[in-house]
């Protein structure tokens, strides 16, 4: 059973910076992965996804309106672990933080269906993020 390791929540004040991580278990990859928040009451919301071609040494990134141009995602090929660094955090980004992985369109053309919960098979198991005004 495929699982996906995160760290690195916490509470911070607004204008904060937190860096959160996901490493899949047993060696396992994944071309393409993407980091969900999800807020109590709401519904599970993308935040950005991160596809590479390990071959090609390419790479592309999807972010959602809400967080383009404060977070960034990023992944440590050597260590096969994925990153959300948020900046300039903000109270409405409270939330617990999921990494997913394992899509079955991995290599269909970017778009929004990188950022739903539905085209992802494997989840982490959530950290929480506070971010207090």
């Amino acid at each position: 059973q495929v699982q996906l390791v995160q760290s690195g929540g916490a509470s911070v004040q607004a204008g904060g910076s937190l860096q959160l991580s996901c490493t899949p278990s047993g060696g396992n990859y994944f071309a393409l992965m993407a980091w969900f928040r999800q807020a109590p009451g709401k519904q599970r919301e993308g935040v950005a996804s991160h596809y590479q071609i390990q071959r090609l040494h390419t790479q592309d990134t999807y972010y959602s309106d809400s967080v383009k141009g404060r977070f960034n995602v990023s992944r440590d090929d050597a260590k096969n672990t994925l990153y959300l660094h948020m900046n300039d955090l903000k109270p409405e980004d409270s939330a617990t933080y999921y990494c997913a992985g394992g899509s079955r369109r991995a290599g269909s053309p970017p778009g929004n269906w990188r950022l739903a919960p539905e085209e992802y098979n494997y989840w982490g198991r959530g950290t929480p993020v506070t971010v207090s005004s």
